[in-house]
């Protein structure tokens, strides 16, 4: 059972980058509520050790999908709720990943300098007990923490550390810790981003990492566009730069994802 809910949670975060969380939100908060009964209900450690896994991964998804319509104060209780049931579980590996998937909300309230260190505590937290796949992650995570901090030299130093480890090839799902999707062409992705972030040159990362993103990914693709409008607008190539931006909207809109539209928005008023 326990094992079907884990899968339902992978559908339903697959289903979230498609369509949003204006569409998918209402299934995600039943699902989590249901793994929330189960394991407030149940008796075996191993049963409720296993259930708590499940209510970290289902839990982050309802933070996330909440985040990016724009409620950061539920996003965080979410993402408690999240770390809770890893503590619970007593598993490193779940917190540390609960942990540095809340960092995005400081990041949103304007404290990256508070992410950065909420990620680092996670990455002492796990020690070397992170798998190769999570350890990439949280590198990664760190690397976009320290961009929007302005921090760019340890920024670089962080994705390159992340390219370090990662697992070679297209797969992208963590064996061991599922909740985690990465690869290398969610890291090119990753890291024109961040260059974009930092208001550097990035345009051939960012074309790269356009042409080989899964456009079935929504949001992700809103994030790009947004990301290649910003870097034309700082090249000072207004009309490619309106062009991303009319499509990262139309995207951000599509998905009702808030947290894109204002920053969309924002970009498109210098325009």
């Amino acid at each position: 059972m326990v094992d079907s809910f884990m899968s339902q949670t992978q559908l339903l975060r697959t289903l979230d980058r498609q369509v949003g969380a204006v569409i998918m939100g209402g299934q995600v908060q039943a699902h989590l509520a249901a793994l929330e009964d189960l394991l407030a209900f149940s008796m075996l450690p191993q049963t409720r050790d296993r259930l708590a896994r499940a209510v970290v991964g289902a839990a982050a998804l309802a933070a996330w999908q909440v985040l990016d319509l724009g409620n950061t104060q539920r996003a965080w209780q979410l993402y408690e709720l999240s770390k809770g049931a890893a503590a619970r579980a007593d598993d490193p590996m779940y917190l540390a990943y609960a942990m540095t998937a809340q960092a995005p909300v400081l990041t949103a309230v304007g404290k990256p300098d508070l992410a950065v260190e909420l990620i680092q505590e996670a990455q002492r937290s796990v020690g070397t007990k992170a798998s190769p796949r999570l350890m990439a992650w949280l590198h990664a995570s760190a690397a976009e923490a320290l961009a929007h901090a302005g921090r760019r030299d340890a920024s670089m130093r962080a994705v390159d550390r992340a390219a370090a480890v990662l697992p070679p090839g297209d797969d992208d799902w963590d064996l061991e810790m599922p909740d985690v999707i990465l690869n290398d062409r969610n890291l090119i992705r990753w890291r024109g981003c961040m260059l974009a972030q930092l208001d550097e040159a990035a345009m051939s990362e960012l074309y790269d990492a356009l042409a080989k993103i899964d456009t079935k990914f929504t949001r992700a693709t809103a994030s790009m566009h947004f990301h290649m409008a910003k870097a034309h607008l700082a090249h000072g190539e207004r009309d490619q730069a309106a062009n991303h931006a009319r499509q990262a909207r139309g995207l951000a809109v599509r998905i009702g994802s808030a947290r894109n539209r204002a920053r969309i928005d924002r970009l498109c008023a210098e325009l």
